[in-house]
C-alpha cells in the first residue's frame, strides 16, 4: 500500500464514523423531542377534554367523584379527563377518564342519570 492509499482508507473510515455518530445522535434527539411532544399533546388533550366539560357547566369535582366511585374500592393514584362527549340530550352526555393504579391505566366512562354521572 502506498501513501495515497492509505490516506484514503484513513479518510473513508472517518467519514463513516462520522455518519454513525450522526445519526445515533440525530436519533436519540429524536426520540427525546417525541417523548417530549406525547406529553404535550397529552396535557393539550386534557385541558381541551377540561375546557369542553366547563364549556357545558360540567363540575370538574363531581365528574371526579364519580370516575373515582366507578373505579371501584381501588384508589387512582390519578385521574385523567380524556374526553368529553356532548351528545343531544342530558342523558346521552358521557365523559371519559383514564385512571392510573400503579402505572396501570384503566378507561372509565362515564354517564348521565339525572342529575349525576355513573359508570358506563
Amino acid at each position: 500500500m502506498n501513501t495515497l492509499d492509505i490516506v484514503l482508507l484513513a479518510v473513508a473510515l472517518a467519514a463513516v464514523l462520522v455518519v454513525v455518530v450522526g445519526a445515533r445522535i440525530a436519533r436519540r434527539r429524536t426520540e427525546a423531542r417525541d417523548g417530549q411532544l406525547l406529553a404535550r399533546l397529552t396535557a393539550a388533550n386534557q385541558a381541551l377534554a377540561q375546557a369542553h366539560a366547563d364549556d357545558n357547566g360540567w363540575a370538574r369535582d363531581i365528574l371526579e367523584a364519580a370516575a373515582r366511585e366507578a373505579a371501584g374500592p381501588q384508589t387512582p393514584d390519578a385521574l385523567h379527563l380524556v374526553q368529553v362527549i356532548d351528545k343531544p340530550g342530558i342523558d346521552a352526555d358521557e365523559a371519559v377518564f383514564h385512571a392510573v393504579f400503579a402505572g396501570d391505566v384503566r378507561e372509565i366512562r362515564l354517564g348521565r342519570s339525572g342529575d349525576g354521572w355513573v359508570a358506563r
